[in-house]
């Protein structure tokens, strides 16, 4: 049997200068820690490799400098980073930022059917998600900078198939990929049975190994040949070229914690901790007024940041047993966690491959998608991935909301400080967020409102003082908040003026009430009921003249 167990330094001198690498990990989890801190010690030592490209699905890292950040300042190593996201990685959005390497951003079903196809042989791969967004050639075609605009590169162009516009991303070799596992036998055979999600791991080592490349596996510990039950490895032996085992110290489950959590790696079930609600505030009126969307047996996606705080509401209206969460990385039922612990739910009730869930969201599984924004402009567009000269990425956000059934966007109506407070069965606006969210053209497209009315999906925008539908018009105002003046707190903090059609409601006063709001099964599985219209005044009325024609 051919040794195949190295020390990560003998792996770190494996890449080489103008190759291709690939990195696994999901935000704080799965990511080879100890592989690439020792690439980022080889180059110390020799000042190689240079000239890599780096390719990887999303964050690898704790926002602070673990992961990927590692080797960003390593000047000259990479030319290239092929992506989705790199919010968690902050020494990658320097090197990007700075125009020290051609970043380009593909939407994350994309690039793992690119992998797919890269190992399958095929001249490229084929998508229909990502058109009208940043990611269509005609938008930009996923050049993430300056110096991806100017190299001459395209990683993907528009074609016709089947009548059909199609993103057509054409395949390329990858040499040299580090992946995570558990356990790793001395065959090479790996079992991920302590992660807390099963990502690219498979995807990346077939298309490397169907490349000629080397696929080089970090591993909590390795253990005697053929001791891994069968139904435990996810990579078989012959795709694994070699085995480092890494430090303990470096081989946490999470860069979150050292402590191994079996109830997100699906292998312990857990009582559920003590339930805290979330706290009055716009949060949880945005929240709120997204749970009221909810639907029993809808399978449900929600992104990270605000969105998450649907969940807190569904548990404590006791409705959460009602319908299905899904994470783009595969985990779905129980709780999902936040931060860099994104990706992982606590008692997960099955756990596919992220490839696989990512297709079944392209098909149009989705029921409902609520997820949070950062601009919004008058076609129903939203920016999402960079805004303020901070590059993040997509990530699964284009996946995720381009073939949802029903779609929540949700945030606060205004960016940075606010001072928005409860006044009776609504709200008082003492002081404005300084940044306008609503624009006259957001700075890049994530979600296209063009083609979410080509196929027919349900759209609304939600913030804690007004609802926005998406309509062939353009963006609707349907609902306003009790005690909000329609003019200054709403339409001068706006770059353009919505659709105001002839009758606007107010917002369910139970939104801004202490306690639950009494929402029950029977009340969601129904249209919900229509709430108090301003009938007697046309839409250019103020908010006070509005209440005073209601009297």
């Amino acid at each position: 049997m051919v040794n195949k167990i190295i020390s990560a330094a003998q792996a770190a001198a494996l890449v080489t200068d103008g190759c291709t690498l690939t990195t696994t990990g999901f935000n704080g989890f799965g990511c080879p820690e100890d592989l690439i801190m020792a690439l980022a010690d080889h180059y110390d030592q020799t000042g190689h490799p240079q000239n890599v490209t780096l390719v990887k699905c999303t964050s690898q890292g704790d926002g602070k400098g673990r992961g990927v950040s590692h080797l960003a300042e390593k000047p000259n190593m990479f030319r290239e980073i092929i992506l989705s996201h790199m919010g968690y990685d902050p020494g990658l959005r320097k090197l990007v930022q700075e125009e020290k390497a051609a970043c380009f951003m593909l939407p994350l079903g994309n690039l793992m059917q690119l992998f797919r196809a890269i190992a399958a042989g095929l001249p490229g791969a084929i998508a229909t998600t990502g058109i009208g967004t940043f990611a269509d050639p005609r938008n930009g075609g996923g050049k993430a900078n300056q110096k991806a605009r100017e190299s001459g590169r395209e990683v993907v162009s528009l074609v016709e198939l089947g009548g059909r516009e199609c993103l057509f991303y054409p395949t390329f070799p990858i040499d040299v990929c580090f992946i995570r596992a558990t356990y790793g036998d001395e065959a090479g055979n790996l079992s991920i049975r302590n992660e807390a999600m099963s990502i690219e791991q498979f995807e990346v080592a077939a298309a490397v190994h169907n490349s000629g490349g080397i696929v080089i596996a970090q591993v909590d510990k390795i253990v005697e040949k053929g001791s891994i039950p069968a139904k435990e490895v996810l990579i078989h032996g012959f795709m694994v070229d070699y085995l480092v085992e890494g430090c303990p110290a470096y081989s946490c489950q999470s860069f979150e914690t050292d402590e191994f959590r079996p109830e997100i790696a699906g292998l312990a079930t857990v009582p559920a901790r003590g339930f805290e609600p979330l706290a009055m505030g716009p949060r949880k009126i945005c929240c709120r007024r997204a749970a009221m969307e909810l639907r029993p047996d809808m399978l449900i996606n929600l992104g990270i940041g605000m969105p998450g705080g649907i969940g807190s509401v569904a548990e404590e209206e006791g409705l959460s047993h009602l319908f299905t969460l899904s994470l783009e990385c595969g985990p779905l039922g129980g709780v999902p966690l936040g931060g860099i612990d994104f990706g992982a739910a606590v008692n997960p009730e099955a756990m596919y491959r992220m490839a696989d869930i990512l297709q079944l969201y392209d098909g149009g599984a989705l029921d409902l998608a609520v997820l949070g924004f950062a601009e919004v402009d008058r076609f129903g567009n939203v920016n999402a991935h960079s805004f303020n000269g901070r590059m993040v990425g997509a990530g699964g956000f284009i996946d995720i909301t381009q073939n949802a059934a029903k779609l929540c966007f949700i945030g606060t109506f205004t960016a940075g400080k606010q001072d928005v407070r409860l006044k009776g069965e609504g709200l008082s606006i003492h002081t404005q967020g300084p940044q306008k969210k609503f624009l006259q053209h957001v700075e890049s497209i994530t979600f296209s409102g063009r083609e979410a009315l080509r196929r027919g999906q349900e759209v609304l925008y939600i913030t804690e003082r007004a609802v926005f539908r998406l309509e062939e018009e353009g963006l609707t105002l349907i609902e306003i908040a009790h005690g909000v003046d329609l003019e200054k707190d709403i339409l001068a903090q706006m770059d353009f003026r919505p659709i105001l059609p002839e009758y606007i409601r107010y917002m369910d006063p139970r939104l801004f009430r202490e306690g639950p709001m009494g929402l029950t099964e029977e009340q969601l599985d129904q249209v919900m009921p229509e709430y108090e219209f301003w009938r007697d005044m046309p839409a250019s009325k103020s908010s006070q003249e509005r209440e005073g024609g209601l009297e």
